[in-house]
């Protein structure tokens, strides 16, 4: 198990043996400068904040399509042979599907869109590629949220992720309220790094997918960060957006309502990021959820998204 004594050369080390405090993070949050799609005061707003909401980044057409494809996808009998497909614990309902930018030539497509890319870009000041990429489908009823975490914590661990220069991107495919499972953030507590405490099992991914107990924060440490910092939500019309940084702290509630909430997402990591051993002493997780695929992604223009 890692302990802060052992993680030579690691600096934000996780998966302790004992609780250790929560430090500032060593790294900025945008590494690029004001030159792109994000104007100077967006930009700054989700350096202080770790987040931004761009509204309307799809239209319903491209939403549409979107949608088709997540419903060919869920219900293709070989893809539901792969790991690529993950089922909600207590039913047999889709949760994620992973690396549908390598399964769907659309979604392959949307990735590659200018005015997606290039915000990806200027955010981490560098050429891109995917991380990773899948659907998070939450249907009505039976759909269970996700605790408390940063993304970048668990990449760091399991994935060998050296630093938070990573950026995530949330596409609502369908409307997202605050009673349906939205998405909710603590603005600022990005700027912190919480580790966390216990032991990472072989193939934890394959329980964590469902249901993550191990890499979540302690209860004290969320409180402190909450009251700190306060929670935001990202809800809006299908179509929006949500770019957020790798070490956000946030999570989402259970879906006891009838309305699905389904979100494309995509996570763009800076190609000067490349991954290392995974800090936590586990083999590195498959491909299709931490990939070492390094190639830059270049925009296309002619698609159904230009």
């Amino acid at each position: 198990m890692t302990t802060a004594q052992n993680a030579i050369g690691d600096l934000y080390p996780s998966r302790l043996s004992a609780a250790a405090a929560s430090f500032p993070r060593r790294h900025p949050t945008t590494w690029g400068s004001t030159s792109g799609p994000f104007s100077a005061d967006a930009l700054d707003k989700y350096d202080a904040k770790g987040f931004h909401i761009e509204e309307g980044l799809l239209t319903p057409a491209q939403i549409q399509h979107c949608w088709s494809e997540v419903e060919r996808l869920s219900a293709d009998p070989e893809l539901a042979k792969t790991e690529l497909i993950v089922r909600e614990r207590r039913s047999d309902t889709v949760r994620s599907i992973f690396a549908v930018h390598e399964v769907s030539p659309l979604i392959a497509q949307l990735v590659r869109t200018p005015r997606i890319l290039d915000r990806a870009r200027q955010i981490l000041g560098s050429d891109v590629y995917i991380h990773q990429s899948r659907i998070n489908c939450m249907p009505g009823f039976a759909g269970t949220g996700f605790y408390w975490h940063s993304d970048f914590e668990t990449w760091h661990a399991e994935d060998g992720m050296p630093v938070p220069r990573a950026v995530s991107l949330s596409i609502a495919l369908t409307d997202n309220y605050a009673f349906n499972g939205g998405l909710m953030l603590m603005p600022g507590a990005h700027k912190t790094f919480v580790p966390c405490v216990g032991e990472t099992p072989d193939e934890n991914y394959k329980s964590s997918l469902q249901e993550q107990r191990i890499g979540v924060p302690a209860e004290a440490a969320i409180t402190e960060l909450a009251y700190e910092f306060g929670i935001e939500q990202f809800t809006g019309p299908a179509g929006s957006a949500l770019f957020f940084d790798s070490n956000s702290m946030h999570g989402s509630s259970n879906n006891i309502t009838p309305y699905p909430r389904a979100n494309i997402f995509l996570v763009f990591n800076s190609v000067d990021n490349s991954l290392e051993q995974p800090y936590a002493g586990t083999k590195p997780r498959p491909n299709h959820l931490g990939s070492r695929d390094y190639t830059p992604l270049s925009p296309v223009a002619d698609s159904p998204f230009a």
